[in-house]
């Protein structure tokens, strides 16, 4: 994407958002376009049957929606935005995290909804998708970023969901931390078993007790 094209894109979400209708979905020639690029991005999308297959292909296309994030961002006034919305959902698809909260912080704090073809809450689906991925990361092995789940958590523990899908959210955030913060993690996991019972971390919860109990020093003042 060149410079002025990207700029083009920028300054039109900017306005866009700024002058949408109250109570309205924006409804100007700029934002009308990139429906249209998003259009085509989905029937590219329904070509592929891999999942790690349409999340390379959403990789691949993030960069050209990046200009109109960064204005709909900077310049939104908290107005009904499908593309903004879609591409939070595509971004954490795609691995970029940090890129999928920085919409999701937006989004929250105006109640944006997801477009018509999602049934869940804006904060449903961040908080649920954020920990699927990490539990797909855990059962491969492989790390994941626990600030990422512990500001998920954050930003959508004053948002309604579902008890199971908020447990299943602070069962990866008390896994991801129990090497570095083992009392913290503790407490996430002992909420998420209150929240919902069959959340799977019973014997986690036992594991991390034994060891802070053999960890403790032993008590002042023993007999010498």
């Amino acid at each position: 994407m060149s410079h002025a094209r990207a700029h083009f894109q920028r300054v039109s979400a900017t306005k866009a958002s700024a002058l949408a209708v109250e109570h309205g979905p924006i409804n100007c020639t700029a934002y009308e376009l990139m429906l249209v690029k998003l259009a085509e991005d989905k029937r590219r999308l329904k070509q592929v049957q891999s999942m790690e297959g349409k999340a390379e292909v959403k990789r691949h296309v993030l960069p050209d929606y990046a200009p109109w994030v960064e204005g709909a961002l900077e310049g939104g006034k908290g107005q009904p935005d499908d593309v903004l919305m879609t591409v939070m959902t595509w971004r954490i698809d795609a691995g970029d995290y940090s890129g999928a909260l920085d919409i999701a912080e937006y989004a929250l704090a105006h109640g944006l909804p997801l477009p018509d073809q999602f049934s869940r809450t804006t904060a449903t689906v961040v908080a649920e998708e954020i920990a699927d991925a990490a539990k797909r990361a855990r059962d491969g092995k492989r790390p994941f970023d626990v600030k990422v789940l512990s500001y998920t958590a954050e930003l959508t523990a004053a948002h309604d969901m579902p008890d199971q899908v908020r447990a299943k959210l602070l069962k990866e955030a008390g896994l991801a931390m129990v090497e570095a913060a083992p009392v913290a993690a503790l407490e996430h996991l002992r909420r998420a078993q209150q929240l919902h019972g069959a959340v799977g971390v019973k014997k986690d919860i036992e594991r991390i007790e034994r060891h802070l109990k053999n960890s403790a020093p032993p008590p002042a003042g023993g007999q010498a």
